[in-house]
């Protein structure tokens, strides 16, 4: 079972995470319904019954794994430095702009956490040399902010533009003000060997595509 892991998380003690690839996954997991919301939920054990609806999830569970299912949206992994409250979220498009990961700090605060001390992990996504997107796509995010233009190119295309996904979560957690951040820097479309790719896939017109699991956890105590 192959996996990437973020050296951001290495100085603190108790913390299990990993960035799986398409070679294998791990169970069990508590997992949600992703619907590409602003909606963070707390796991205190597994669900009983059929998943909620969220993209993200944190716990202070020691015992249980949180995980976000991706294939191209950016996973999002964050720890708070004291190794008592972890989180992980599915940022695509539609839910990094509509505030997903604001929810999950807001969520990781509750259960103690501080924002200042909150690491966070960015996983294999579709990077900026792959997304292409219309010219009509940035209308939002500019309107939501004049300075994130910067997130944006020209494309070879007439009428489109690359987006930088990744850069665009960036701006987002240092809003927030996220302690430190590490970005993988793994572009799911052109590494096919290693990343399931929806984009890749509806190129191809492929019917189906795979997705990879971004898990996190507090380990459970020894004895």
């Amino acid at each position: 079972m192959k996996k990437l892991t973020a050296s951001v998380f290495d100085k603190i003690s108790g913390i299990t995470h990993g960035f799986f690839t398409r070679e294998g996954e791990p169970a069990p997991l508590v997992t949600l319904k992703q619907i590409h919301s602003d909606k963070a939920l707390i796991a205190t054990k597994p669900w009983d019954g059929d998943q909620p609806e969220g993209d993200a999830l944190v716990t202070n569970t020691a015992g249980i794994l949180v995980a976000v299912k991706t294939a191209d949206c950016v996973p999002v992994l964050f720890a708070d430095k004291s190794g008592k409250v972890v989180g992980a979220a599915h940022a695509g498009w539609k839910g990094a702009i509509g505030g997903v990961l604001e929810s999950t700090v807001a969520k990781m605060e509750s259960l103690g956490a501080k924002k200042s001390d909150i690491v966070a992990a960015i996983g294999p996504c579709i990077g900026p040399q792959s997304y292409e997107v219309s010219d009509a796509f940035k209308v939002p995010f500019v309107a939501e902010d004049k300075l994130n233009e910067r997130f944006f190119r020209a494309a070879s295309r007439p009428g489109h533009l690359m987006f930088d996904l990744p850069g665009y979560v960036v701006s987002r957690l240092n809003k927030i003000g996220i302690g430190e951040i590490e970005d993988l820097k793994r572009d799911t479309l052109s590494d096919e060997a290693t990343f399931h790719s929806y984009r890749r896939a509806t190129l191809r017109g492929e019917k189906d595509y795979g997705r990879q699991m971004s898990v996190i956890g507090i380990a459970a105590p020894k004895g």
